[in-house]
């Protein structure tokens, strides 16, 4: 098959070619990127028997993003409910679809969640960086265009795979564990007991609130003021998911596009699911951090990634 494309008629706010990530280059100062919800990603691909890190669009809020078949194709939709409309006719994520040439996709505004996944037949086209087609902005790396850019009005998105035997979920989309709840799990790191008492009992007691200045890079949490008995620390390597703490007392979790080294103590790190039901929150939600134990994070996880099969 040659010729499939999308037609970017309008942009939103934010729409990325993202797959799995960027791994094993940190030591050049390169960060993860890769979708933020990497579950919804997943099943995004899933449903059209793609391979599960094949390159899909992110959408994030919606804002009117446009997008206008070339040809007749099936795609799949997962992730936020973006109030999302082909044509006149509302699309609802957790299911493929079928839209014919001359059709138009568009996302709206947020109903449920923050970001939606569109996947195409074996994945969107795009240059591999890095061994990754995920666009990170800050980097200007990967991406449609390969320099990390988001999509503009007249981009163009290819794909050559043909759709195989399409699937249904086995679960209701609407109750996606990246969704609901606002339990977030973290597995304490090795700088918690530098916190005061009454610290880590707010940490853990308190209703924490998005606030407004979260992107791909962290999400900060807006609540009472957190103290570390630290006085300096030497910069470290941060994972996906790590909760820092910098003088103003508010924790910010750092996302897929990170940076790679930082200094500000931590209360540990969220687990790979928690961080994806985090990229899914809108500002204001109200989310509390709940601790857990490696072993119980790592068997959350396994859990998670069988569910595909």
């Amino acid at each position: 098959m040659s010729g499939a494309a999308l037609r970017v008629v309008q942009a939103g706010p934010l729409a990325l070619m993202v797959d799995a990530g960027r791994f094993g280059v940190r030591h050049l100062g390169v960060t993860q990127g890769g979708a933020a919800d990497w579950v919804s990603f997943r099943w995004a691909n899933w449903l059209l028997g793609n391979s599960l890190d094949a390159a899909a669009l992110e959408v994030v809020l919606g804002g009117g993003l446009t997008l206008e078949a070339e040809g007749a194709a099936t795609l799949a939709l997962m992730g936020a409910d973006l109030d999302a409309r082909l044509d006149d006719r509302p699309l609802a994520p957790g299911a493929t679809f079928r839209i014919a040439a001359g059709q138009r996709l568009v996302f709206r505004q947020p109903r449920k969640g923050l970001r939606a996944y569109l996947a195409v037949p074996g994945g969107f086209e795009a240059p591999v960086v890095l061994g990754s087609r995920s666009a990170t902005p800050r980097e200007q790396l990967g991406g449609h265009r390969g320099d990390g850019s988001a999509l503009v009005g007249g981009d163009r998105l290819e794909w050559r795979g043909q759709c195989g035997q399409v699937r249904r979920l086995p679960f209701d989309p609407a109750s996606s564990v990246t969704l609901v709840g606002q339990r977030l799990a973290l597995v304490p790191g090795s700088q918690i007991a530098h916190f005061t008492g009454v610290s880590l009992y707010r940490a853990f007691n308190t209703t924490w609130r998005i606030d407004d200045r979260a992107d791909r890079m962290g999400v900060r949490l807006r609540g009472p003021e957190l103290h570390c008995r630290l006085s300096s620390m030497i910069s470290e390597g941060i994972p996906l998911g790590a909760v820092q703490v910098p003088p103003d007392g508010q924790p910010i979790v750092l996302l897929n596009d990170r940076q790679t080294i930082g200094g500000y103590p931590r209360l540990g790190a969220l687990t790979p699911l928690a961080t994806a039901r985090l990229a899914q929150c809108l500002p204001g939600e109200e989310v509390c951090l709940v601790a857990t134990s490696l072993e119980r994070a790592l068997a959350s996880h396994q859990r998670c990634l069988e569910s595909f099969r």
